[in-house]
């Protein structure tokens, strides 16, 4: 006689379909851009102005080239002590980040949680068919957080 078992059948896995939350509900449209040429002492004015940390940095065409934070200028503050010059005076393409992180605006606002996390970086540019159409910042995802917060993120 063989040994019975008491277990039920198994039921099957529930299918659990994910909502879109994306970054492009929450991205910035309007964006405040610079050119490579343009001084430091733009970017240092125009980030007080907006109360923000930094802006892309991008070519005539609207293409992406660098990011340009308040950390590059404090940068460029600490040189123009050593070398005796003026604050501010240098062309941003001198300090400006070139190798810069960017998000497909379709990403899962939990993916760019994490990628912020692994890269340590405050904004993500989005491009979209070579041209910068967005941007998304550590403060955005924030926000996308505390309004999912306590919905079901599943249906």
């Amino acid at each position: 006689m063989g040994i019975k078992s008491f277990q039920g059948k198994r039921a099957e896995p529930e299918k659990i379909m994910s909502l879109p939350i994306l970054v492009e509900d929450y991205m910035s449209h309007s964006l405040i851009t610079f050119r490579k040429d343009q001084l430091v002492v733009e970017v240092m004015e125009a980030l007080i102005k907006h109360k923000i940390s930094g802006a892309p940095v991008v070519d005539e065409h609207n293409r992406l080239v660098g990011i340009i934070s308040d950390g590059d200028c404090m940068k460029q503050i600490s040189e123009s002590r050593y070398y005796n010059m003026p604050i501010g005076d240098m062309q941003i393409e001198k300090f400006m980040e070139t190798n810069v992180p960017t998000i497909d605006r379709k990403a899962n606002v939990f993916d760019c949680a994490s990628l912020f996390y692994k890269h340590n970086c405050r904004r993500f540019p989005i491009i979209e068919n070579d041209r910068l159409v967005g941007m998304i910042s550590r403060k955005d995802i924030l926000c996308a957080a505390l309004k999912l917060r306590g919905q079901n993120w599943h249906s």
